[in-house]
């Protein structure tokens, strides 16, 4: 005979908010690999979980089509390019630059990511809170970093692919307010992925996932010692 213990309502309500809690802390084993495509060839990007706002407003604006016909505006050689601003899809080149999409996002600085080549980082007008520019963005080109802007401007993504296009695009002619004489103009796509795979691809490594990897490792050496010895008994 089987007997059944009664649960209460709030019993079964705190299990289904640990449940909930525990599905949210979670890893998603997928990510989102942004695309950007320019006369000079693709850049891929990665945006980081440690910076949520601008990770969550730039692919917003990504999906939604925003950036499609914009330029990059303003190239730097060893120096960055940068681009984003809705301006730039008009016919005057007097204003680029000077766009935004009616909105600024709040710094989130992180010590562990820092102006290195490749780095995608949000430009901004002087301000005493360093909030960003809701649209405009910079892709850091020097070969050694620029971490002068460490702390001051916040880094929310990297290149995985592409630093050659952004060589590329970095040595454009270009005139005295480093506007490149021929637009450079780009589409932006997101595409969601497994990290498997974007690590297979592209060789980036996700933070702590080389730690688990060891663990991995040295967890399944010993399964196998332990047959071994049993095999041997």
């Amino acid at each position: 005979m089987l007997l059944f213990k009664r649960f209460s309502l709030p019993f079964f309500l705190s299990l289904l908010l640990v449940s909930a809690a525990f599905a949210k802390s979670k890893p998603s084993k997928k990510d989102k690999v942004v695309t950007i495509t320019t006369p000079q060839g693709e850049i891929k990007l990665i945006l980081f979980d440690e910076t949520p706002k601008h990770k969550e407003n730039f692919l917003k604006l990504a999906e939604e089509g925003f950036y499609n016909g914009t330029t990059f505006h303003r190239i730097i050689e060893n120096f960055m390019i940068q681009g984003g601003d809705p301006n730039s899809k008009n016919d005057s080149p007097n204003d680029d630059g000077m766009g935004n999409n009616g909105y600024m996002v709040p710094a989130e600085f992180r010590p562990e990511l820092t102006h290195v080549k490749g780095a995608l980082a949000a430009a901004r007008t002087e301000n005493p809170e360093k909030a960003s520019s809701g649209c405009q963005f910079y892709i850091v080109q020097n070969e050694l970093g620029t971490h002068f802007l460490d702390g001051n401007y916040t880094v929310f993504g990297q290149t995985i692919a592409g630093l050659d296009v952004v060589d590329a695009i970095a040595k454009q002619p270009k005139d005295y307010r480093d506007r490149p004489l021929a637009d450079v103009k780009m589409t932006v796509k997101v595409e969601e992925m497994k990290k498997k795979k974007i690590t297979e691809l592209y060789g980036y490594q996700y933070p702590g996932t080389e730690t688990m990897t060891k663990k991995n490792k040295l967890k399944n050496k010993g399964v196998k010692k332990e047959l071994d010895k049993g095999l041997n008994n």
